[in-house]
């Protein structure tokens, strides 16, 4: 069964396959019209990574980069990722990463496209495509990046700035914990305190070959 064609109809459950493969899942969803974001999007943004991945990571939506490529993190904030990942002894290429939202929600700044943050209604409607993905990566580690991931995986009242880094309870997995989205790195205005952002967005991620060393012993 192939995903429900149409207009809106309040959301991503309505166009979920019965085959949850990744493939099936990426399909359907690019036929997604479960909230209004998909009529202004370029594209659906579907997670990408390995099947077997046992490390997952969930951003809040797309970006700019993201929409026309049709890949998520990609752009620069992928790019920030990639070397976080590679200094915290990690390989992007073993790393399944999504977001919450799977369609760019942006409005015009001259001729830019400018991030405006999903409201609940859109993180709501498109929450089944990530609880699928979950449901078949099952990865060993989950790391929420940026507080929309957070609260909408962890609770409402997580907050990154005082638990980064921890590792806390969730359903979705052994071991779960948020950072920094790595866009936020981006906009530290100065070098030296981006440095240190940096720094330390990688001393999160270096808290995961641990846990999974101990997992594969």
């Amino acid at each position: 069964m192939t995903a429900r064609r149409g207009p809106a109809t309040g959301a991503a459950a309505d166009f979920l396959p019965e085959r949850r493969t990744l493939a099936a899942l990426g399909a359907a969803a690019a036929e997604c019209r479960g909230c209004p974001l998909w009529a202004r999007a370029t594209q659906t943004v579907f997670g990408a990574g390995p099947r077997g991945a046992r490390v997952m990571m969930v951003g809040e939506q797309p970006g700019h980069d993201e929409d026309l490529a049709g890949k998520p993190f990609v752009g620069p904030a992928g790019r920030v990722l990639d070397r976080a990942l590679e200094a915290a002894g990690l390989a992007r290429a073993d790393v399944y990463v999504t977001n919450v939202v799977k369609h760019f929600n942006w409005e015009p700044k001259g001729k830019r496209r400018i991030h405006a943050k999903p409201d609940r209604m859109e993180i709501a409607a498109c929450l089944p495509w990530l609880e699928a993905e979950l449901d078949v990566i099952e990865p060993v580690v989950l790391v929420c990046l940026g507080a929309t991931a957070a609260r909408t995986l962890i609770g409402p009242r997580f907050r990154v700035t005082r638990q980064r880094g921890e590792w806390v309870r969730a359903r979705w997995a052994p071991h779960v914990m948020a950072t920094v989205h790595p866009s936020a790195i981006l906009r530290v205005p100065d070098d030296a305190t981006r440095r240190a952002e940096m720094e330390r967005f990688v001393v999160d991620l270096k808290r995961i070959p641990p846990v999974l060393a101990a997992r594969a012993a």
